[in-house]
């Protein structure tokens, strides 16, 4: 069973292989994206996150927006600054609360009992299982240049994949240090051990542009695969194993 919804500005798609998929499952994924998008969405006045932005004290925040804000200064920590909530002053949680989101849905799923199935929201998949056929979920890695020509796919079983670029949604990633458009990668997709972490480690490493995909090279249990402005691709040492289980 398959459904795909409008929410957050982005299609979300979930797919459950279980026998015993039911619409109340569905209910559960879409009303969660729903909760989250009200809360979190910069775009709309009375968000949580557009209260803190136009003043909202500290004291009023809810205990859920304080994690996340830990959170993101945490991935600001580990990424050397390249992760930053904030922009031209202003809180936007969004390149660490969408893969959080889909790798809440996908705890969700889990405590409802289901074993096989796939959430995806604007390109953050966290997978579980396998598909109808039985087999590794396959995702793939699109063209940055050409948005009909998958150019890579790669199969996975129980890891999150998250791509970054502008070639959906335009130029939304900085470089936070310089204050600077990323103008030499167009993609940059990683594949981690969840959606949670492989998103928001996408999002610092395609704001280092060029030498992103070092920083993810250097981290264990992650894989990258870069595609620059001048249409050359780069890989992590171990990024294959993931393309040649499909064969």
């Amino acid at each position: 069973m398959k459904q795909t919804w409008l929410i957050m500005g982005m299609p979300i798609s979930v797919v459950i292989e279980d026998e015993a998929a039911n619409e109340a499952a569905f209910k559960v994924a879409r009303d969660y994206f729903h909760y989250v998008d009200k809360r979190y969405s910069p775009y709309k006045p009375m968000s949580e996150v557009s209260k803190v932005n136009a003043g909202l004290p500290e004291s009023r925040w809810s205990d859920e927006m304080k994690t996340i804000l830990r959170l993101c200064q945490e991935t600001k920590e580990q990424t050397r600054g390249y992760f930053d909530a904030y922009h031209e002053g202003k809180l936007d949680p969004s390149g660490l609360v969408k893969g959080w989101a889909v790798n809440n849905t996908a705890a969700k799923l889990r405590e409802l009992g289901y074993k096989n199935f796939y959430v995806e929201a604007g390109g953050d998949i966290q997978v579980s299982g396998h598909n109808a056929d039985s087999q590794p979920w396959s995702v793939g890695i699109r063209n940055p240049f050409n948005r009909d020509e998958v150019i890579k796919v790669v199969r996975v079983t129980t890891e999150g994949v998250a791509t970054s670029g502008t070639y959906v949604r335009g130029q939304h990633i900085y470089n936070p240090l310089r204050h600077t458009e990323i103008k030499d990668v167009a993609s940059l997709t990683v594949i981690g051990p969840n959606i949670y972490d492989a998103d928001r480690f996408a999002t610092a490493a395609f704001a280092m542009g060029r030498t992103g995909i070092n920083f993810i090279e250097s981290m264990s249990g992650y894989e990258a695969y870069m595609i620059t402005n001048d249409r050359q691709a780069t890989l992590t040492g171990g990024f294959e194993r993931y393309v040649e289980a499909a064969s």
